[in-house]
């Protein structure tokens, strides 16, 4: 049985290249990048090379890149590294009620620590209101961080807006783009952000590496990871160089991908999906925003059926989608993102996600939305059956 791997906003596989580049780095380049003699200096050029490669995918310079162990650890040292580095100033932080659980948790740790937070409400599309940031915006607001794309429905946010605004109003800014970076285009010189995490593992590069980009002349953070002097004084440890490397080669991919055609191809697979199911299905709703999205998502609702039901019924036939998010798999209470929302609990108890990734097909498409429908009609038949 062929496998059809749909949950790429949970994880993307390696790619042959990234495996390839990093073989040579666990077997070989085994030196300490902080030694001088020539093993530390051969996985320090590797960590340099890798640098360079993660700074041209996003538009800054190397040095504004910061390696990490994830988007966890990235958006837990944007949040408490600006909190705690510049107590000072101002003790107000505002973000969103849709935000992924690595930005949420460390704020209502802040909170217990004597911050003031604001979790900013969405619309059904899960987008925030520009106006309501502006009027939540105090002298004590000291950082707005809003992802840029949701992974649960991957709605995108305004961030060159946003960002426009925390910059007027001297606030620094901080997005979560762990869904967007290799995704679609992004360029921090189009945006006034500060502050950008994102991760190899969603682009196809290894688990455990990930990059905070930091403006030039951002004020001193906080660091979350104290040790030695790696990354320029900013984040302790020794640096994990394989994972560097094969995160580096991942956005080189990326940035190929991005350039000829990636986005299109993402968004008509994910464009004839749709049109395959609604050819068999009734009651079926896209949720969030149904434009300003990533390419590679779809987050369906489909009235009469059990979203766990059919993904369990999928995996029997070898296909991997999700019902949200992969950080919150096996909480028994409904999407805090649809929650949020204010989506039907029903709706919320039948919705899927499908996350495309580069290497699927119109033929996985289409054997996807036939064995989708054939489950969705026999989950209607037995909920009709024994009511």
């Amino acid at each position: 049985m062929k496998k059809i791997y749909l949950d790429h906003n949970a994880t993307t596989p390696l790619a042959p290249e990234v495996l390839e580049v990093m073989i040579p780095v666990l077997g070989e380049v085994f030196g300490n990048p902080s030694s001088i003699h020539s093993e530390g200096r051969r996985a320090r050029v590797r960590i340099d090379e890798a640098r360079e490669k993660a700074a041209d995918l996003i538009g800054c310079s190397p040095g504004e890149i910061v390696f990490t162990s994830g988007g966890t650890e990235s958006n837990n040292f944007a949040l408490l590294g600006v909190a705690l580095g510049g107590r000072g100033e101002g003790r107000h932080i505002i973000t969103c009620q849709t935000e992924h659980p690595s930005v949420l948790n460390p704020c209502r740790q802040l909170e217990k620590s004597g911050f003031q937070v604001d979790y900013l409400p969405v619309d059904r599309e899960g987008r925030i209101d520009l106006e309501q940031l502006k009027r939540t915006i105090t002298r004590s607001t000291i950082l707005i961080s809003l992802q840029h794309a949701n992974s649960e429905m991957g709605t995108l946010h305004d961030i060159e807006k946003i960002g426009g605004v925390a910059r007027d109003n001297g606030i620094l800014f901080h997005t979560d783009a762990v869904q967007s970076v290799g995704k679609i285009a992004v360029n921090v010189k189009d945006i006034a952000v500060d502050l950008l995490s994102f991760s190899s593992h969603k682009l196809n590069g290894p688990k455990g590496s990930g990059v905070l980009y930091v403006r030039k002349g951002c004020p001193e953070l906080f660091s979350p990871v104290c040790g030695g002097d790696q990354e320029k004084k900013r984040r302790g440890g020794t640096e994990n160089v394989a994972g560097i490397v094969g995160l580096g080669k991942a956005c080189e991919l990326a940035k190929a991908r991005l350039q000829s055609g990636g986005v299109e191809k993402l968004q008509h697979l994910r464009d004839y999906l749709f049109q395959r199911l609604c050819e068999s299905l009734t009651g079926i709703e896209v949720l969030g925003d149904k434009q300003c999205r990533l390419p590679n998502t779809l987050n369906l609702s489909i009235a009469g059926a059990e979203g766990e039901t059919l993904l369990i019924g999928l995996d029997v036939k070898g296909i991997s989608v999700s019902t949200g998010s992969a950080c919150s798999s096996g909480s028994p209470l409904p999407s805090h993102v649809l929650t949020a929302m204010q989506v039907p609990e029903d709706r919320i108890r039948s919705s899927l996600r499908i996350s495309l990734g580069w290497s699927n097909t119109e033929e996985e498409m289409d054997t996807v939305a036939k064995t989708l429908c054939q489950l969705v009609h026999l989950n209607r038949k037995k909920k009709a059956a024994f009511g």
